[in-house]
């Protein structure tokens, strides 16, 4: 059975479109195979939840979680495989905060800009980490290692100022930890909680 796919292509039923194999210039075939085997891991969690209606945040999310980040191609894909409007996905997609448009760094440093933390220095971590990485809140290195990003209050101000590197909550962090995270993070260390 064929049929119509992204960019107008004829594709076979379970096969993904040519169209979403192309990430930026010529892949390796090993990125390609890995391309398709997300696409497919996709497709499992689409077939999944199509079969009840409202679902398409859990099927954002499951794309997120396997690609890293909902790209413009995965947008289009989850919309051709759902019979959603493109400009759905995308309004669900740009209204919630924790979806994300662009790739993110191995490491994720999510500063607090919340009162308390804000009060406690979180202004000087973060000039910390933009003298550090050479980037600005929202932005990824080159080296795509890391991604810094700010947060509003996470409701745990009595550990201000925090930081949470890929989930792990580092509070009452002072400016000579953040530069120890970073070089962990360099280093390929396991970044843990910090014990309070």
């Amino acid at each position: 059975m064929t049929q119509e796919a992204y960019g107008g292509q004829k594709t076979q039923e379970g096969k993904i479109p040519a169209a979403f194999m192309q990430e930026g210039p010529i892949e390796e075939k090993a990125d390609k195979e890995k391309t398709k085997n997300k696409f497919l891991e996709l497709d499992r969690y689409i077939d999944i939840y199509t079969k009840e209606p409202g679902q398409l945040i859990i099927i954002l999310k499951k794309a997120q979680d396997i690609f890293g980040y909902l790209s413009e191609q995965v947008q289009a894909y989850i919309a051709e495989k759902t019979s959603t409007p493109v400009s759905e996905v995308n309004g669900v997609v740009t209204f919630y905060s924790f979806f994300l448009t662009e790739p993110q760094g191995k490491y994720t440093l999510d500063l607090c800009t919340g009162t308390a933390c804000y009060i406690k220095g979180a202004q000087k971590l973060m000039e910390i980490l933009k003298d550090s990485l050479q980037i600005d809140a929202g932005e990824t290195t080159q080296d795509n290692l890391f991604t810094i990003n700010t947060t509003r209050c996470i409701g745990a101000c009595g550990l201000a100022p925090i930081v949470i590197v890929n989930g792990n909550v580092h509070g009452n962090t002072s400016p000579d930890e953040i530069k120890k995270i970073i070089r962990k993070c360099r280093k390929g260390e396991e970044i843990a909680d910090k014990n309070h």
